[in-house]
């Protein structure tokens, strides 16, 4: 199973590829405004490379629950240098958390490899925009909006809700000119979900990979971590997202989206050397 990004070739098969999170955001959930400044957050991606991360994912808008919206100009101006800064001292793939095609097409030109759109590519544009360019996709499932996703998530089955949402969006996708090695999905953990919600998808991952294509898993330091563990903080530690993301991996997930790469890496290894002795 390879995915195509652009630049690269990713082979994805074995599972355990690492995609380290650089929010460049006054407000993100989890670490907003440590890694707003240039330096600061190249610095921070620079190091999540050192821990094992294949991809690095910036972003410049929070989507945490509850959050606004950001302009494409505001986006714009905070990944962009960060993506061209580092397209000069990197090879890693790097991918742009984005849902404004405007912006996509300014990262794109920049030499981002990837488009991670919460929103399914859904912005006029943006598709088309990806399969000129032969860029890496990651489609999230959402229900409704960052502003309101949370109100009162409800599915008459959220397995079978997210394959069909996945169906319906590769029609889509490969009616806009994209290759079907262009796509992968990521269901959306947190994302317009309760607690049985995320845990059902997350425990059922193997059944996510529509047309054969990977599935990318993020759930680090997401408030249902917490929720299980019993309070917001205990589920931010890295233990919490390591374990989880080793249980991810065990159930379909090829790539996960990680804050702590060094423990989450170090936990995939140990896993992945064992695998090939199961019998």
């Amino acid at each position: 199973m390879n995915w195509f990004v652009r630049r690269h070739e990713l082979n994805v098969e074995r599972g355990g590829v690492l995609m380290g999170i650089v929010n460049v955001t006054p407000d993100s959930f989890s670490d907003g405004g440590r890694f707003y400044a240039l330096e600061e957050a190249l610095g921070h991606a620079e190091e999540l490379e050192r821990q094992g991360a294949v991809i690095l994912d910036i972003g410049g808008e929070s989507t945490r629950p509850g959050a606004a919206e950001v302009s494409a100009d505001e986006e714009v101006a905070r990944v962009l240098p960060v993506v061209r800064e580092l397209r000069k001292r990197s090879e890693a793939v790097i991918s742009v958390d984005t849902r404004h095609a405007a912006v996509a097409a300014a990262v794109l030109e920049a030499g981002a490899d990837v488009i991670n759109d919460i929103s399914g590519l859904s912005d006029p544009g943006m598709a088309e925009l990806c399969a000129e360019a032969r860029c890496g996709v990651v489609v999230m499932h959402m229900q409704g909006r960052p502003e309101t996703m949370q109100d009162a998530p409800a599915y008459g089955d959220v397995l079978e809700e997210v394959r069909r949402y996945f169906e319906e969006r590769y029609d889509f996708l490969l009616g806009k000119g994209l290759l079907p090695e262009q796509v992968c999905w990521d269901p959306g953990i947190g994302f317009g979900k309760t607690l049985d919600h995320n845990l059902t998808l997350l425990s059922n991952m193997d059944q996510l990979h529509v047309a054969g294509r990977p599935v990318l898993l993020g759930l680090s330091r997401k408030r249902m971590l917490g929720a299980i563990l019993g309070g917001t903080d205990s589920g931010r530690e890295p233990l919490s997202t390591a374990v989880m993301t080793v249980w991810g991996h065990l159930h379909g997930a090829q790539i996960h989206r990680i804050h702590d790469v060094e423990e989450s890496a170090r936990a995939l290894r140990l896993v992945q050397a064992a695998e090939p002795f199961v019998r």
